[in-house]
């Protein structure tokens, strides 16, 4: 279960876009608090029955084939085909065939298994809602205990991660630049492949996770960060050492940047940042190439 902003479409009706509502981003006086979330369904630690892949199995069997199926719930045409080769694979057995000739020319089909898969998640998906309804009756503090639970719960090999609203998307033939936007005005770039930013429905204003490894970062003396270095994929963070750990051959350091944003980084003894204490203001680069940008739904 994952939770996402207030006023996303259900199953039934995607938001094309994959657009949700900014964080931070208070109901008006007038406005009923909402609480909601998605229904996933997992293969061993695998998530691939997401709301927008279920909605397009649904669609495909409504459409009859994939291309009208993908337009429909607003995905592109290779990103429905991963997706439903993604689900054939994680399902143990067909849930789409392509059907060829007949006077369509041809197109696709749901197998008895994937009828039956839509039809159990749309049930349970009510059974859902109307839980959510029951839990929303407890106000504000529901709402953010949900989302406090549902980040804890989420486990990384990546020392540094954080959670933001897309704030811009640079669309490029092959690669896309994505700022992600975090708290106290901080921001970071990250660069994907065109098709990562469709296959997971970025846009802007939908919230994201950002992770990146401590080995990916490195640590200077903000004296020795010369600002004229500084290039197109290259993040850079001022902040202060807050916590230094040696072992003898690296030196683990974190920067505070702000109160709620700290980033871990490397330095061997004898290089550029070596040296640094608890206290020395420094500065943390990283590579746009080395973020990895997920979604919770």
């Amino acid at each position: 279960m994952s939770n996402i902003p207030p006023n996303t479409p259900p199953a039934s009706a995607p938001d094309p876009s994959g657009a949700a509502q900014s964080a931070g981003a208070a109901p008006g006086p007038d406005s009923p608090l909402e609480l909601s979330t998605t229904l996933s369904l997992r293969s061993g630690s695998q998530s691939w029955g997401t709301e927008r892949r279920m909605a397009l199995l649904a669609a495909i069997g409504t459409e009859g084939s994939i291309s009208a199926a993908a337009r429909k719930v607003g995905l592109s045409y290779k990103a429905a085909w991963d997706a439903v080769d993604m689900m054939n694979g994680l399902a143990g057995g067909l849930l789409v065939e392509r059907v060829t000739g007949g006077k369509r020319g041809g197109g696709a089909h749901l197998t008895d298994r994937a009828r039956e898969l839509v039809a159990w998640y749309q049930a349970a998906q009510a059974e859902h809602q109307r839980f959510m309804e029951a839990l929303a009756r407890f106000g504000p503090d529901g709402t953010r205990h949900l989302d406090l639970l549902h980040s804890m719960a989420l486990q990384t090999s990546a020392r540094n991660r954080y959670e933001g609203v897309i704030g811009a998307i640079d669309s490029g033939r092959i690669n896309d630049r994505i700022r992600l936007d975090l708290d106290e005005g901080i921001s970071l770039t990250a660069t994907l492949t065109h098709a990562s930013t469709e296959r997971l429905g970025l846009a802007e204003g939908r919230r994201a996770l950002a992770f990146l490894k401590a080995q990916a970062v490195r640590v200077l003396p903000r004296e020795a960060a010369d600002p004229g270095a500084a290039h197109e994929g290259l993040n850079r963070w001022a902040g202060r050492i807050s916590h230094r750990a040696d072992d003898g051959a690296l030196a683990e350091l974190s920067l505070d940047i702000g109160p709620r944003v700290r980033i871990t980084g490397l330095a061997a003894p004898g290089a550029q940042g070596g040296s640094l204490a608890p206290g020395d203001p420094a500065m943390a680069c990283f590579q746009a190439a080395d973020v990895l940008i997920g979604t919770v739904d």
